[in-house]
């Protein structure tokens, strides 16, 4: 599953975010479950920022906000996100060159009833 917090932030406090969020990407790659993260930044406007993290699971990346060193560096830099749905499952994935690979959700089937 991927994480995706999105940020805009204004030219002059960039340096700042940027480490800070190098602080929280530590921070949450030495938790369990993570698998990777990337600091991002939008080519047609700088103000605007993503940290993109992938884990193995939801409930790795829930544990993975437990951890001390999270909650001091990365939970703080999060709250700071547009607020927006940021977890996503993967459903369909294709490698270079590859054929569509459909995944299950786990959802559930019918979750307002």
């Amino acid at each position: 599953m991927q994480v995706t917090n999105r940020f805009v932030v204004d030219v002059d406090v960039a340096d700042d975010f940027v480490a800070r969020a190098h602080a929280a990407l530590a921070a949450l790659a030495a938790r369990p479950g993570y698998l990777r993260g990337e600091l991002l930044r939008a080519l047609d406007d700088p103000r605007h920022w993503c940290l993109l993290t992938e884990w193995e699971s939801v409930g790795a990346y829930r544990r993975g906000l437990g951890g001390f060193d999270v909650k001091i560096a990365a939970v703080p830099l999060l709250a700071e996100s547009i607020d927006e749905p940021s977890a996503y499952e993967t459903l369909a994935s294709a490698a270079p060159a590859g054929e569509v690979v459909v995944a299950a959700s786990d959802r559930a089937p019918h979750p307002h009833r």
